[in-house]
């Protein structure tokens, strides 16, 4: 390779930010190509097949047209989805997904209470089930689906609005007080929550761990480049970060801005 790693970052909207925000500070000098399906966002009002056909192919022009040595799935409806279609597509490329943080939730948790907050979608999946099972089955867990959390973040980025009593509505049934014991350990499981971090802290009525998959998911980028381009990440560095939007609209003055702090054109 004579050219640093280009890295693919799909997420339905803004998001996967959260998560490109952490690849960077581990790997900022490679080639960035992040893009958001904003015309199919959200994802959680779409039927399952639907929306598999739908990320593949637009995957499918993405891989075609920009030739991305590793994809990072920044969204956890599509990565319960679609990312075993595509790997089996694509089996020479990199998919790496994000699931729900589970496993550190149970781990870390002193009352043995943890939610999870995420999409209505990823509530009902078999999947998040099956973490439970396996890694929290000796605590409480609560699911809590939420339908307006992610169009919030949404706005807020877009916007700038941020609407404490909604987002307190969203957020509340995550916390569960029985017998004296309460939750103390809540997971993101949708990419696009952390970027109310600041609300979520502010708005809670108590202290919790809020736990956000995206240092774990850089983690793992960076564990994969050095394992399959170490010579290239060696010899060779990029500071070209792209945005584009299924859309085809140009971001707003605010996004714009916001895009451009993560040094995105």
């Amino acid at each position: 390779m004579n050219c640093p790693p280009k890295i693919l970052i799909f997420d339905s909207g803004l998001g996967g930010l959260t998560v490109f925000s952490e690849i960077i500070l581990l790997r900022p000098d490679l080639t960035y190509l992040y893009c958001a399906d904003d015309a199919g966002f959200p994802y959680g009002s779409w039927n399952e097949a639907a929306l598999i056909d739908r990320v593949l192919n637009i995957m499918s022009g993405l891989i075609a047209t920009e030739s991305p040595d590793m994809v990072v799935i920044a969204c956890n409806t599509a990565s319960t989805l679609v990312l075993s279609h595509l790997r089996r597509r694509w089996p020479m490329i990199p998919f790496i997904g994000t699931v729900p943080a589970i496993k550190p939730a149970g781990e870390q948790s002193r009352s043995h209470m943890i939610s999870v907050l995420a999409t209505p979608g990823t509530v009902k999946r078999d999947y998040t089930q099956q973490l439970i099972t396996q890694f929290a089955g000796h605590c409480l867990v609560t699911l809590v689906g939420s339908s307006h959390l992610a169009s919030l973040a949404e706005r807020a980025m877009h916007h700038g609005e941020i609407n404490d009593a909604e987002i307190k509505n969203e957020i509340t049934p995550c916390f569960v007080e029985i017998n004296g014991k309460r939750t103390d350990t809540i997971v993101l499981a949708c990419t696009h929550y952390p970027l109310l971090l600041r609300e979520f802290h502010r708005l809670a009525p108590w202290p919790v761990d809020w736990i956000n998959p995206a240092p774990a998911i850089a983690r793992r980028v960076d564990y994969l480049l050095t394992q399959n381009y170490q010579q290239s990440l060696i010899q060779q560095s990029s500071n070209e970060r792209r945005a584009i939007f299924t859309s085809g609209k140009k971001p707003d003055l605010l996004l714009k801005n916001i895009l451009n702090d993560y040094g995105l054109q």
